[in-house]
């Protein structure tokens, strides 16, 4: 990806029927080794802008709390930083629950296909 991502990073990804946001919980590792932690929200917007408000004024109904990407599935989501904010104890309880599991799943596949989204 030729953006540099920063854990609290909200991200906007298009669909046919509008804007969708992700937020970066955690990034481990360098280089393809770098697994990418996200939150995906329920909500599509009409607009970029309308996603950027909507993340300033009101709150938002999780889709999936925690997904664990490959560096090369994360490279296939499609996703655009909008803001950075702090990330709460309350996100991090799903992320949290992956660490202290022994399997730690991560995927291959795009958050917009592990979604169901195309």
């Amino acid at each position: 990806m030729s953006q540099a991502f920063e854990t609290g990073d909200d991200l906007v990804f298009q669909l046919e029927s509008g804007y969708g946001l992700l937020r970066l919980l955690a990034k481990e590792g360098e280089g393809p080794e770098t697994v990418w932690h996200l939150l995906a929200y329920e909500e599509l917007f009409p607009s970029v802008q309308a996603a950027e408000e909507a993340i300033a004024t009101q709150p938002l109904s999780i889709r999936n709390p925690h997904l664990a990407l490959t560096d090369r599935a994360f490279e296939r989501t499609p996703a655009a930083k909008i803001c950075n904010r702090a990330i709460t104890e309350e996100e991090l309880i799903a992320y949290r629950k992956w660490l202290s599991s022994p399997e730690r799943v991560v995927h291959d596949r795009s958050a917009l296909l592990m979604l169901g989204l195309r």
